[in-house]
This record gives structure tokens, sequence and C-alpha cells, in this order.
């Protein structure tokens, strides 16, 4: 199946991929992650995207829908994927449309995983990172064995700039009108389905798999 998960900042996309990915055995495509690789790699669309990164500006929708286009087209997406990150505009989108359709395939189903933005506020902003080791916690959702340590290695717990309230607040407010513009363009298509991603991680998962059963 050829899936893809819209929502806000927080709304839970990257995780929920991630269970889908174990449990359709179809890969998840998180375009951070692609990007990452196509740097580390050194393609030449991937020296395209870190000469931009570096220069701090936004990688153009060019270099972008072409890392995707790349990643698409490896065998491990032959029976399927799940696209977490992309697109994230409509020219994006109608990209999109033309790679799959030159591979024959469509897409199946675009789920919009929504919630309410005090929760995802909530959710983002109480997200804390080790700062030697990386390990990821949830002051609340996740919360460490010792406040502002590490269980992993014993290091100070940090909060990134960009996850604190009023930063999270504006990430959220920027990515919401192109989120809209995306689940407007996807319902026009008739393949948007909306769930709402509360009630627990393993409850949403849940909810995901019987959408996408009801759709086969």
């Amino acid at each position: 199946m050829e899936i893809i998960l819209l929502g806000l900042p927080g709304v839970g996309k990257g995780t929920q991929a991630k269970k889908l990915e174990n449990a359709l055995d179809v890969p998840h495509i998180a375009t951070g992650d692609i990007f990452r690789e196509a740097i580390k790699n050194s393609t030449p669309l991937g020296k395209k995207a870190k000469s931009f990164i570096d220069a701090g500006e936004l990688v153009p929708d060019e270099v972008t829908i072409g890392i995707v286009e790349e990643r698409l087209g490896k065998l491990d997406c032959e029976d399927g994927f799940i696209l977490d990150g992309f697109p994230r505009t409509i020219k994006q989108a109608e990209a999109l449309e033309t790679i799959l359709a030159e591979q024959n395939k469509e897409l199946d189903i675009a789920i919009y995983l929504t919630a309410a933005k005090e929760i995802l506020i909530a959710r983002l902003s109480g997200r804390r990172i080790c700062e030697d080791c990386g390990a990821t916690y949830h002051i609340k959702f996740d919360p460490p064995k010792k406040t502002g340590i590490c269980d992993e290695c014993g290091g100070k717990l940090i909060q990134r700039s960009d996850d604190e309230v009023e930063t999270v607040k504006k990430r959220i407010e920027v990515n919401e009108e192109k989120t809209i513009g995306l689940v407007d363009f996807y319902r026009k298509k008739g393949i948007l389905r909306e769930v709402q991603s509360t009630g627990g991680i393993n409850n949403v998962h849940q909810k995901l798999l019987k959408l996408i059963e009801a759709h086969n």
C-alpha cells in the first residue's frame, strides 16, 4: 500500500509510521532521514541539499522532490511505503502523483492525524533530550527514572530551543496553513481519512490498522 501520513507537529506521525512499518512490512520514509542519507552518501542531490542547509536556506522543491523520487525508486518500495514529512506543499503533492504514475502506482490513502493544539503544545514542549547520548524523554508521557538525568548514560537532559512553548506555537502556526491545503487536496481526490491521534499510541495504531484494512 502507498500511504501518506499528514498532520501538525507533535501529532505523532513518526511514531505511528514506525509502528505501521512493522505491521505492514513496507518502509517508513521520513524526509529527514532520506535527506541525511543522501547528504552522508554525497549523492549529487545530497550535495545540493547540503549547500542550501549549510547556508541556512530552505531546500528548494525540485531538490526535495528529486531526493524523494530516488528513494521511492528503490526495491524495498515495490510493495508500498509510508511517507512521513512529504509532501509539504501542493506542488510537492502534484510531483508525487507524477512520480507514482511513472511507476504505474497511485496513492491508496492519505491519513490526516489530528489532535487539539493544546495537546500538541504539551507533547512538544515536554520533550527532553540527553545532551550526551541523544536519548529522548517526555516529562509527562515518558519521564526518566530520575528527574533531569538520562537513564541510558547519566547525562543531563535539556530542552531544545525549538521545543520551547513559544517556538512550538509558531511551528504549529506555520505548518497549519500548508497542512490544511494538503488535506483539502487529498479530500478532493477522495482518498483522505481523518484519525484522532489521542488515547494512547497503541490505541491510535489499532485505529490506523482498522482503517487501512477496511480500505483494502
